[in-house]
């Protein structure tokens, strides 16, 4: 932990429990997304807390998509499907509950750049125990 940081470790420790719950919250709750705010949870509370980063890290969910995107900036085939099927029910709840389209056409816009945005980024590659071990990728 940087000790002359200009934001305190309590302010991203708050930060990580507010993105932790957040990302727990959107695992149920449609149109709200887990990826990203478990990312952030892990981005702030390796700011904040080395004990919630570690658990974040060696969650048994959570571990495998924050270490692929901290390793490599990557996101597993899976993940990937599991977020398009997400989106195009929401695009779908959008279009029969929105009171006029264009509010529809907005929040499908969105999942559609982020869907774009996600295809586009790499899948992890894969490790062998031996590079893992000496914290190599390939």
């Amino acid at each position: 932990m940087n000790r002359s940081s200009l934001v305190p470790r309590w302010l991203y420790l708050a930060f990580a429990c507010v993105m932790l719950a957040l990302g727990i919250i959107g695992i149920v709750l449609p149109g709200l997304p887990t990826t990203p705010f478990i990312l952030l949870a892990a981005w702030a509370a390796a700011r904040g807390s080395t004990r919630l980063h570690r658990w974040l890290i060696e969650h048994r969910t959570f571990g495998p998509l924050i270490r692929d995107w901290q390793a490599q900036g990557a996101v597993r085939r899976s993940n990937k499907w599991l977020a398009t099927i997400t989106m195009l029910a929401c695009a779908v709840i959008l279009l029969l509950t929105a009171p006029r389209l264009w509010m529809a056409a907005t929040g499908i816009s969105v999942m559609l750049l982020t869907g774009i945005w996600l295809w586009l980024r790499p899948e992890p590659c894969a490790i062998s125990p031996k590079d893992e071990e000496a914290g190599q990728g390939h």
